[in-house]
């Protein structure tokens, strides 16, 4: 199957990455990691922010080593980039997450205003059940996870929400939000609620030197939890495309309409949009540059001939579809820049922000 030849690119990764095992988990992780083991026995929530494309991988271990003296009954998972899962993987996990843990878990798009403000109400009811009903008290919610799962994006988000619903509003305070990890170094605190108060603690992302298992280390490394310096992205981008060919999703861009985009407005709209704004090759995130990378994705892959289920035959397609897409990223062989890493990182990029469609990279374990 297609699949275990997927798991082989995934082997490989892995191997890379043993061999700079904890080179990510440099003496500021380790300085944040100290600070908030101080700050959990403070605190009255702990919300552990996840990415819904790797619920397990994406764990944050060091609430794994607590002591046993220190419940699992404050505490609440937050799934979130549930926008960029695949939404029947993340009920999935829903599922098998309320059967196998103590503590609620919830989806979120940090994107929504919606399911910020669901989030915000599940924190709010769960505080005042701690705090047992009262309504003048101040309670703390301590926000953690491992880098780039959108931490900063979700305090914001809450504090914006919260600030306008506060009776004193204050000054709005930002958390810097980037698509690299390990942007946020210090612990800050941000109001999100009066009546009861809410005070939410964002602090730096944390990810262990050892990963839990071999198929962990790969699969951060694709979602953006692992710095992209630390890895050639040649390297990622090659998984990617053995992930992409293994699954159905490429199917659905059989039917792409005009714009690229299966949400795109009509073609009457999409010609009066193009006629008023320019299309720049340069911007690989345009929808006529994502439909022609889905397009060659999706006839490399159709017209394909070898076996998917052998490892030598993926790699074959793999390195056609990097000389196609090439082309469909309009990628100069002319340009000073490695052809083949500036293909990697667009590829990447479209990946990680949803353009190639929802990969959920961690399966549900079997129960039965």
């Amino acid at each position: 199957m297609a699949a275990a030849a997927a798991e082989a690119a995934s082997r490989r990764l892995g191997a890379a990455l043993r061999g700079i095992s904890g080179a990510w988990y440099g003496r500021h992780m380790a300085a944040a990691e100290r600070a908030i083991r101080t700050r959990l026995p403070l605190v009255d929530l702990v919300l552990e922010v996840r990415d819904a494309r790797v619920p397990a991988s994406s764990a944050f271990e060091p609430l794994r080593r607590r002591s046993p003296l220190e419940p699992d009954g404050r505490q609440v998972v937050v799934l979130n980039k549930a926008d960029l899962a695949d939404p029947s993987e993340t009920e999935k996990w829903m599922t098998y997450m309320e059967k196998q843990r103590t503590c609620p878990c919830i989806t979120v798009n940090s994107h929504s205003r919606e399911s910020i403000k669901e989030l915000l109400n599940a924190v709010r009811s769960r505080i005042r059940e701690i705090k047992r009903g009262e309504s003048d008290c101040t309670g703390t919610v301590l926000l953690v996870g491992i880098p780039n799962v959108g931490k900063s994006a979700i305090v914001n988000a809450m504090h914006q929400i919260g600030r306008i619903g506060a009776a004193e509003k204050g000054k709005l305070k930002h958390a810097i939000v980037s698509s690299h990890p390990g942007e946020t170094r210090d612990i800050s605190g941000y109001k999100v609620a009066s009546h009861p108060n809410i005070y939410v603690l964002d602090t730096p992302g944390v990810l262990s030197p050892r990963f839990a298992n071999d198929d962990s280390g790969p699969r951060l490394a694709l979602t953006g939890a692992i710095k992209g310096s630390l890895l050639d992205e040649y390297d990622i981008a090659q998984f990617l495309l053995a992930v992409v060919n293994s699954r159905e999703e490429y199917r659905r861009w059989e039917n792409l309409n005009g714009a690229g985009d299966t949400n795109s407005n009509d073609n009457a709209n999409t010609s009066r949009s193009h006629s008023k704004k320019r299309q720049y090759v340069s911007d690989h995130t345009q929808d006529f540059i994502v439909k022609a990378v889905r397009q060659v994705l999706l006839e490399t892959i159709s017209s394909f001939k070898g076996d998917l289920g052998k490892e030598d035959e993926l790699r074959r397609l793999v390195d056609c579809q990097f000389v196609s897409l090439q082309e469909a990223f309009k990628v100069s062989t002319e340009s000073s820049e490695d052809v083949g890493k500036s293909i990697a990182l667009k590829l990447l990029n479209l990946y990680r922000t949803g353009r190639l469609g929802h990969y959920t990279l961690d399966h549900v374990p079997d129960v039965s």
